[in-house]
């Protein structure tokens, strides 16, 4: 008796396992979409240091008070303007030494990279240190990402209908997707120094030409092939 019941499971099993292979005829492709933008975010460093004019020393305070005074014309908001870094501890160093030169590092978010121009040249570029791009971003990214990842799955039913019809055969419905993870976005970082000689020439007025943004998305999918 045992063995007719376990026979019939191994049988139930068999049939019910028959009855899940997919049997339909299918090609999988491979579609892609790509873009670049030009960034919209810029994170700006600036080092501000204190210099010696003649016996007179031009303070850190007077070179920061040029900064902020240019950001506010340029319409650049109080937050997207921090502090970063104060070299030295600057107090405690003059107390140490009087001709200890205290230096700033500032972090500034722009919108509008041009206004960079504007700024610089509104500070004393003696005591300008050096300046970077810490990195860049696009504030629309997600909704780009997204436009792309539906582009590159219609380019996938695109090249299957083609590749089909090349054969007299017909694209179905599309049976699985798979977004394929392959970077699609990096930001940009550190790609801009201009040390303290060319701060005369940023802010001279030209304009200054940023790298793009590369985006690119694959979509794999599968179709059914139909009669």
């Amino acid at each position: 008796m045992k063995k007719i019941f376990f026979a019939a499971i191994v049988l139930f099993t068999l049939n019910a396992s028959a009855q899940t292979v997919d049997m339909r005829r299918k090609i999988e492709v491979t579609g892609t979409a790509e873009t670049e933008v030009t960034p919209d975010i810029i994170y700006f460093s600036i080092s501000l240091k204190e210099y010696m004019d003649g016996k007179s020393r031009v303070s850190i305070e007077t070179l920061e008070g040029e900064l902020q005074k240019a950001l506010t014309e340029a319409g650049i908001p109080k937050e997207d303007f921090t502090i970063n870094n104060i070299s030295g501890y600057a107090t405690y160093q003059k107390k140490k030494d009087p001709n200890f030169l205290a230096s700033k590092q500032y972090r500034i978010k722009f919108h509008n990279l041009n206004k960079i121009n504007q700024i610089l040249a509104s500070v004393d570029a003696k005591g300008i240190e050096s300046t970077y791009i810490e990195s860049s971003d696009y504030s629309k990214i997600e909704e780009l990402k997204n436009q792309l990842k539906l582009k590159a799955l219609l380019a996938a039913k695109d090249k299957a209908a083609f590749l089909l019809n090349g054969i007299g055969e017909k694209l179905g419905g599309a049976i699985e997707v798979t977004e394929i993870d392959n970077g699609g976005y990096t930001p940009i970082r550190n790609v801009m120094y201009m040390a303290k000689s060319a701060v005369a020439d940023a802010g001279a007025g030209q304009d200054i030409d940023y790298k793009k943004i590369k985006l690119s998305f694959q979509i794999k999918v599968v179709f059914e092939i139909v009669k």
